[in-house]
């Protein structure tokens, strides 16, 4: 989440006024993420979020995204739901922008996750998938392989400048994925970007997942790759193995894994620390001017892919086929 779009006081009342939730009593942007604009919405009749769609959100693609939030909440998934107006529309046009409000979801992202936190968030993600498997709507993963050497070709004149070699590197590592990829996997929608910041919690449950602006139909063991990179490495970017045997455990106690997807694991988690890399890295290369927004640094994606790198065996996340 971010601030691209500063919102007055005006427009924010005349959107608001299309809607059923009483009046504004105030309204304040949330920093953190890179993709949208997005704001603490209070009303008379309760908390909401207001999101601005910017950058890389296709306006297309927004049906889908709005209509997966609904049915996964029709199947008893904790995440946000999009609000019609009185019109029955729950998407609209602010300051410019495709623009929706959402319900607000309790709980707080975990700072430091420990494995009872990653254990659920395994739970939770294999509930996703299943809640989805009904979702008649496809989109294709924009991020996913065929996306990444149009994207690094954005950077790669300017990649040894964030560390030496890394041209190099990206180019060898991107040639290694087109060639072992792997293509008969089970599929269905997935969220995309199950971050900590995207996960919440109250106490040591999970209280809701946000933030399905990256969802498309793709691998259900890419998933867990992204969730592998994400939650398992500690600050020091060491692995913790017992994090990921947790993780994986919780998913499979909702999905069984095919074996194919446990062997898969090292290949997708090297595809998953190379996406994170490269689109922080272009993130880095090309800011936005004048944003409320916190940088990433792609150097802790790079370190991850290099661990990836040297895992030959399913077994280097706590697994056996």
């Amino acid at each position: 989440m971010a601030v691209y779009t500063d919102v007055p006081d005006d427009a924010l009342n005349a959107f608001v006024g299309a809607y059923d939730i009483g009046g504004v009593l105030a309204c304040k942007g949330i920093a953190e993420g890179i993709e949208n604009s997005n704001y603490l919405l209070q009303t008379e009749r309760g908390t909401f979020i207001l999101t601005l769609y910017e950058r890389r959100v296709a306006p297309e693609d927004l049906p889908f995204f709005l209509g997966l939030m609904e049915h996964l909440a029709g199947r008893g998934i904790a995440c946000p739901t999009p609000v019609p107006g009185r019109d029955g529309e729950a998407l609209r046009e602010l300051c410019g922008r495709p623009a929706a409000i959402v319900t607000f979801l309790n709980g707080m992202c975990v700072r430091r996750a420990g494995a009872e936190h990653c254990a659920a968030l395994g739970r939770a993600t294999a509930e996703m998938h299943r809640a989805g498997e009904d979702f008649p709507p496809g989109r294709e993963n924009a991020l996913g392989l065929p996306g990444w050497r149009p994207l690094f070709a954005t950077c790669r004149d300017s990649a040894d400048g964030i560390a030496p070699g890394v041209r190099r590197e990206i180019d060898e590592e991107l040639d290694f994925l087109d060639a072992h990829w792997p293509g008969d996997a089970a599929a269905g929608v997935i969220h995309a970007d199950l971050f900590p910041d995207n996960v919440f919690f109250l106490g040591d449950r999970l209280s809701g997942i946000i933030d399905f602006y990256f969802a498309c139909n793709d691998l259900y063991a890419y998933e867990l790759a992204i969730c592998l990179n994400a939650w398992c490495f500690e600050a020091d970017l060491s692995f913790n193995v017992t994090k990921a045997r947790r993780l994986i455990a919780g998913y499979r106690s909702v999905r069984a894994l095919e074996d194919r997807e446990i062997a898969a694991l090292p290949v997708l988690a090297r595809g998953a620390a190379l996406r994170f890399f490269l689109t922080r890295l272009h993130d880095a290369l090309f800011p936005p001017e004048g944003v409320l927004v916190g940088r990433k640094d792609p150097l802790e994606y790079l370190h991850k892919l290099r661990f990836h790198q040297r895992v030959t065996d399913p077994g280097a996340y706590g697994l056996e086929t």
